[in-house]
């Protein structure tokens, strides 16, 4: 699939000079600090070096000082208090840390994860029912519950008090709860916006540490969670949120809990933890990515298969033959979702091969009896991987269709959606990703609507993959001290994306190849400048190969990383796009 290119603009050339001179770092560094707004040294200095100090006080957070006083009630009064939160990553990481923090100090307490097919997502009827059932008076819902403004209203009629924390954007009208966290509400001045739900909850348990005076070390323990969270959720990793993924970043690689460890083992990340490793072996750090790619989803899988229950437990846990086995369930739950995720995806493509004039749609609808929910947004993230189109991907049960879509860069599919939305049962989310259901006497007419949306809104620029560049760059600059600073700019993530450059005009060495069967190794130079050759992979670029093997000039566009091959570190360019010289 071809890709556009697009170069970021150069940011002040005095700014740069300045930059540059006071770090004794490279120019082409420099602007990338410009480029992301850091154009001071002691910006710099708290973008390279943060601190935990660096946390914004909990109590700017509206309604803080309320809710830590009513669980502060809870605990003299000896009342019960229920931990409630969503089934996905961003909700279990956030029970497993608010109730483990408060589980060191008292006793009363207990866990919800609503069952993602008969309750749906956030607050439940059923758990307030559960709530009421085992005696319960306060209840703090993490990741859930701005737009619970009904479910607050019958818990409120029972009796039972809720503290709302969550990021999600509220509604016109707020839940009646006793608290709402949200730094997304108005009026709200807490300084920092893109908290995940567990960073919500992180704040939660600062404050009322704050407030009876608890070590922040009995806290800080918690941060692999966060960011956890803040990966799964591919939420901004910018302002507070960049500290919270530093730290808990190198907790995970330092000192794992049990269940992360059991996890990274089932997932074939053999590591050496807490012990110096001989001269001759290298031991690299997770990053951003890994949680994202390796963790996420076997934390994911509870929810999607099964019970997010389990995920929770696994988390919290601290005995580590225990997390073992809990791992071992949740391994064989992430191996079915995956399973079922490789099979629908096939017979969704088959489905796609057979309909009619595809090629001329902007949209995918596919749908099919007894696909399985819990993978359906995968699947869907999948196709529109393959097709580059809004795609929406819907299972039939009886006579009502339920389903994911997913967008491309650029187009808001949920207003695609909203615009058919007298033909829907109901839909939610947001601009790149929603969730909806509709009766099946409806589908034909919708996918007409839903197509008709999109290609009178759709700009032509979004429907084509984009690869946003940060600059151009020569590859003689590229050594030991470059590769060091640059990655000090990590962990990578929205918001502060790892850098991706350009380079123009270059050639292979001589002995380019096919790996892997899709994949094409080879080493870059320039102007015949052998003595600056370097390393390259080009994933799933195969069909590039004929590009790189005539001996012609091209463009190519990557990441510099560094790469782990048989004990030894080497600098390889992760090449993203190879593009013939006009």
């Amino acid at each position: 699939m071809e890709k556009r290119w697009k170069f970021k603009a150069k940011g002040n050339q005095e700014l740069i000079d300045k930059l540059s001179r006071e770090l004794n770092i490279n120019t082409t560094l420099a602007n990338i600090l410009v480029q992301r707004n850091i154009t001071t040294f002691e910006e710099a200095k708290r973008f390279f070096r943060p601190k935990l100090e660096h946390l914004h006080d909990p109590f700017l957070m509206l309604n803080m000082e309320k809710a830590v006083e009513r669980i502060s009630k809870a605990i003299s009064s000896n009342e019960k208090i229920l931990i409630y939160g969503d089934y996905d990553v961003d909700g279990t990481t956030a029970v497993a840390l608010v109730y483990s923090y408060f589980k060191d100090i008292y006793y009363n307490l207990d866990f919800y994860i609503p069952d993602r097919y008969k309750e749906g997502y956030g607050i439940s009827i059923e758990g307030i029912d559960f709530a009421k059932e085992h005696g319960i008076t306060l209840v703090i819902s993490l990741d859930c519950g701005i737009k619970a403004v009904d479910k607050i209203d019958y818990a409120n009629q029972l009796e039972i008090d809720f503290i709302i924390c969550d990021h999600h954007l509220p509604g016109e009208e707020l839940p009646r709860a006793f608290a709402i966290l949200d730094p997304k509400q108005k009026d709200c001045p807490y300084p920092y916006k893109e908290l995940s739900g567990c960073g919500v909850g992180f704040k939660l348990a600062q404050a009322f540490g704050m407030r009876n005076s608890i070590p922040a070390k009995a806290l800080y323990k918690y941060l692999d969670l966060t960011a956890i969270s803040i990966a799964a959720d591919i939420v901004d990793i910018t302002g507070e949120n960049r500290i919270l993924a530093y730290f808990g970043l190198a907790q995970i690689n330092k000192s794992p809990r049990p269940g992360i460890e059991s996890i990274l083992e089932f997932a074939n990340i053999k590591r050496v933890f807490n012990n110096k490793l001989p001269d001759n072996v290298f031991n690299k750090s997770l990053s951003i990515s890994d949680l994202v790619f390796t963790l996420a989803p076997r934390i994911n899988a509870a929810g999607r298969i099964s019970d997010g229950s389990n995920s929770v437990n696994l988390l919290k846990c601290s005995e580590k033959t225990k997390a073992a086995q809990i791992a071992i369930e949740i391994n064989k739950f992430n191996e079915e979702r995956r399973e079922l995720d490789a099979q629908i995806t096939l017979e969704a493509l088959e489905i796609i091969e057979n309909i009619e004039n595809f090629g001329d749609h902007k949209t995918t609808v596919v749908y099919k009896e007894g696909w399985h929910k819990g993978v359906l947004g995968i699947v869907a993230s999948r196709l529109t991987e393959s097709y580059y189109r809004p795609t929406i991907v819907l299972t039939l049960d009886g006579d009502t269709l339920t389903g994911s879509a997913r967008s491309v860069k650029g187009f808001d599919i949920h207003s695609a959606i909203e615009s058919c939305s007298d033909l829907l049962v109901n839909f939610g989310g947001h601009k790149f990703a929603a969730g909806m259901t509709i009766k099946k006497a409806n589908i034909k007419e919708f996918i007409r609507r839903f197509e008709k949306s999109v290609m009178e809104n759709i700009e032509v620029m979004m429907e084509t993959p984009e690869i946003e560049i940060d600059s151009e760059l020569c590859l003689a600059d590229i050594n030991d001290n470059f590769v060091k600073v640059l990655s000090q700019f990590a962990p990578f993530g929205p918001g502060n994306m790892a850098p991706i450059f350009a380079t123009k005009g270059v050639k292979d060495t001589g002995y380019a190849r096919i790996v892997g069967n899709n994949h094409i190794k080879l080493k870059l130079l320039k102007n015949s400048d052998y003595s600056h050759a370097i390393d390259a992979i080009a994933f799933q670029q195969a069909e590039k190969f004929d590009i790189v093997s005539k001996n012609d000039p091209f463009d190519a566009c990557y990441n510099i990383e560094e790469n782990y091959w048989q004990n030894k570190i080497s600098i390889q360019l992760n090449i993203k796009d190879i593009v013939k010289k006009d």
